[in-house]
């Protein structure tokens, strides 16, 4: 069974940093995408970022490109996405999603939208 983990949201002032994590277990780690994505209230979910473990492919979307990192960690079949420079339209809820085959699901040219795996989510409320 495919599970998703996210952990490490919370609050925190704007310019501050936060690192949310994704533990991910079921599956090949190295075969999958692990994207971010993120919903705040009232809006569409937004792909924020992506990797994939077995090459180092990563992506960001142009509103958090140059401020957050994606990073994995193998041997913990966990992925890490460290937000720096936090401002308050950073707020949302975090969600990490997986699927296969990954050269599909985070490419050079974005963030598959369909992914089929998700977990519940970790808020990061930024405050101004």
């Amino acid at each position: 069974e495919v599970q998703l983990v996210e952990s490490g949201g919370g609050l925190v002032q704007a310019g501050g940093s936060l690192r949310v994590s994704c533990a991910a277990s079921g599956f090949t780690f190295e075969d999958y995408a692990i994207g971010w994505f993120r919903q705040a209230p009232g809006k569409g979910r937004e792909g924020v970022s992506c990797i994939r473990s077995s090459d180092g492919l990563t992506y960001y979307g142009d509103s958090v490109k140059g401020r957050f990192t994606i990073s994995s960690d193998n041997a913990k079949n966990t992925v890490y996405l460290q937000m720096n420079s936090l401002k308050p339209e950073d707020t949302a809820v975090y969600y990490c999603a997986a699927d296969a085959p990954a050269r599909y699901y985070c490419s050079g040219w974005g963030i598959a939208n369909e992914y089929g795996y998700w977990g519940q989510g970790t808020q990061v409320t930024v405050s101004s």
